[in-house]
């Protein structure tokens, strides 16, 4: 009876270390498994860019980034900078502010010597200094350089394609390399659905005008192509006031008289204030105040009925999604009344 009873008592000791051997087991597998799929997830993104594919590396340290349509972009996700050319971007940025942020300058004369010496992972071309791309590619040979840059001007073929493309393309490149897919994703929508609003809005006969200010002065903007403006007229089929021959995409409009302004009547005028942006005119006349005192413009029907967009002030210098997103909202609302 006892030889039973040890006999049973050494079968329970075997089976509960067998049980505690593969619960060890188990829970080794779930951690390698852990450790595996953590692993396998990719280190690195292939991207495509103005200029071919490009192999990036996911969430990567020392970011410098040089477009203006994705400063925004990059702060709200609060990616890191290490550089940035504060000298053309928004007084207000986050990144503007942060005194770890080197200054690189503005377009015409970079410091480039910061971006040599922050040693960085990625760098970010586009839109101002897209010119730049060798000379920042010889000079960062281990860094990826990516440029985002997309065409508007007057060579493009489809300007306004161009540029609803290509801020979804952006916006998609971005939050691959920096892990932001969902978000992404959502910027993208939010901007297609602003798009469809301000199509529906517009009742298709009524005549629209661009125009830029600066320096006090009232510059005609393209319709079809250039900053901000032209090409809308492509994406949304409006109804041009006023088309000339040999029209440019230059950031302060083409130098048509005011007087020929007016004599278009546009029903809709639309207005950028370059200056506003600018930090450096502190002095300069508000675009509101130009478009109010300027006697030619008066009778023209979009002041009298006051069917006036303006873009948010700092649209010179922050061409994001996000303020494209705004623009197109107050678009659709005002064109709805």
């Amino acid at each position: 009876m006892r030889k039973f009873k040890l006999t049973v008592l050494l079968t329970i000791f075997v089976l509960m270390l067998a049980a505690c051997s593969n619960s060890s087991n188990d829970n080794g597998k779930t951690e390698t498994n852990g450790q595996e799929n953590q692993s396998t997830k990719a280190s690195t993104v292939e991207i495509t860019d103005a200029h071919g594919t490009v192999t990036v590396p996911v969430n990567p340290k020392n970011v410098i980034a040089l477009d203006s349509r994705a400063f925004e972009t990059l702060a709200d996700w609060n990616i890191k900078l290490v550089a940035a050319p504060k000298d053309v971007m928004p007084a207000d940025s986050t990144y503007v502010k942060d005194d770890s942020v080197k200054n690189i300058g503005n377009h015409r004369e970079p410091n480039l010597e910061i971006i040599a010496a922050a040693n960085p992972e990625l760098v970010i071309i586009g839109q101002r200094f897209a010119n730049h791309y060798e000379a920042i590619k010889k000079l960062v040979p281990n860094a990826a350089v990516i440029d985002l840059n997309f065409d508007v001007s007057e060579k493009a073929d489809k300007p306004g394609e161009n540029l609803a493309n290509g801020f979804k393309d952006i916006t998609i490149t971005l939050g691959q390399i920096f892990d932001k897919n969902e978000e992404a994703k959502q910027l993208v929508a939010d901007f297609d659905k602003a798009i469809e609003d301000v199509k529906s809005a517009y009742n298709g006969s009524d005549t629209v005008m661009g125009v830029e200010v600066s320096g006090g002065n009232i510059g005609f903007s393209a319709p079809g192509f250039g900053r901000v403006w032209g090409p809308m007229f492509e994406i949304f089929g409006w109804k041009p006031a006023l088309e000339i021959k040999n029209a440019t995409s230059d950031h302060k409009g083409d130098e048509i008289s005011v007087e020929a302004i007016a004599k278009s009547n546009p029903d809709w005028l639309l207005v950028v204030d370059r200056d506003a942006a600018v930090s450096s005119t502190t002095d300069a006349v508000p675009a509101q105040d130009v478009i109010n005192k300027s006697p030619a413009l008066q009778k023209v029907t979009a002041i009298t009925k006051g069917q006036i967009v303006y873009a948010p002030n700092d649209t010179y210098t922050n061409e994001s999604i996000q303020t494209f997103i705004e623009i197109f909202k107050n678009l659709a609302k005002t064109l709805a009344k």
